[in-house]
């Protein structure tokens, strides 16, 4: 009979991990709330139980290419195409997107909001010495912000401890120090939205067709990574790609507002 039992456990155990995947996400999806209403609905469906593990988008592919994950969900799509191409992924898959917006004290000390396009914006921020506090972590959001300020012909390194403040820290710590510097920062409007410490902070600008926000979402390859959970880490991409799945997050809201918009298809 205890042999029994030891043998029932060890398949229930067995089956459970069959079932479980590690996601290595993006922080905006974590931060945004998007996981803690998505997961359940989509554990309801597939039978298959999902951790988070939630880092910059760059923590999140080295993360993945050492193995530690069985799907990529990021926003750097450069890199994310890298990834499959190097044979780390099996395919990647748009899935949703949003926008970035930059944020600062309502006075905006440089006028960036009446900048005719976010070059000039950063021109301005630039040219004022007016603080702007950077992820400087190698981020989806980071690698958009340097691509910007390349964009813009500026090297914001020279003006670092100066007027360019680097937290090394996600998105939530440097919003908190922006705020509270009166900096100017660069941030999804997901996290933005949720973001609780907003004091006298506002978005100064946005709508820029360069701020595009686009997520997706990667299997990781079982020949790179033999101890993946293929099956399970399928199941959970293709749900998240079908209409059920898409449906799921574009109803997601927050205050009333949309966070993510699905475009998978």
């Amino acid at each position: 009979m205890k042999h029994l039992i030891t043998c029932i456990a060890l398949m229930l155990s067995a089956q459970t991990l069959a079932d479980t995947i590690i996601v290595q996400s993006t922080t905006s999806t974590q931060n945004s709330g998007l996981y803690d209403y998505l997961l359940p609905i989509q554990e309801k469906d597939t039978g298959v139980e999902v951790h988070v593990v939630a880092v910059g988008t760059g923590q999140a592919i080295k993360n993945a290419m050492h193995c530690d994950g069985d799907v990529l969900l990021v926003h750097a799509k450069p890199a994310e195409e890298k990834f499959v191409t190097e044979g780390y992924g099996d395919y990647r898959r748009d899935l949703m997107y949003n926008d970035f917006v930059i944020i600062g004290p309502e006075t905006d000390p440089a006028n960036v909001g009446g900048a005719q396009n976010v070059i000039e914006a950063l021109e301005r921020i630039k040219q004022s010495g007016a603080k702007f506090a950077s992820r400087g972590d190698d981020s989806g959001t980071h690698k958009k912000e340097r691509s910007l300020w390349q964009a813009a012909g500026i090297d914001p390194d020279t003006g670092s401890g100066q007027w360019y403040l680097e937290t090394g820290s996600g998105m939530g710590a440097t919003l908190n120090t922006g705020v509270t510097l009166s900096a100017y920062v660069l941030t999804d409007r997901a996290t933005w939205i949720t973001f609780a410490n907003k004091q006298d902070a506002t978005i100064l600008y946005e709508g820029d067709a360069s701020l595009f926000n686009q997520y997706g979402i990667i299997p990781v390859n079982a020949d790179k990574c033999p101890s993946v959970n293929q099956e399970a880490a399928k199941t959970f991409a293709q749900w998240l790609v079908s209409e059920t799945g898409q449906a799921a997050i574009g109803a997601y809201q927050v205050d009333g507002k949309q966070l993510f918009f699905p475009n998978a298809n």
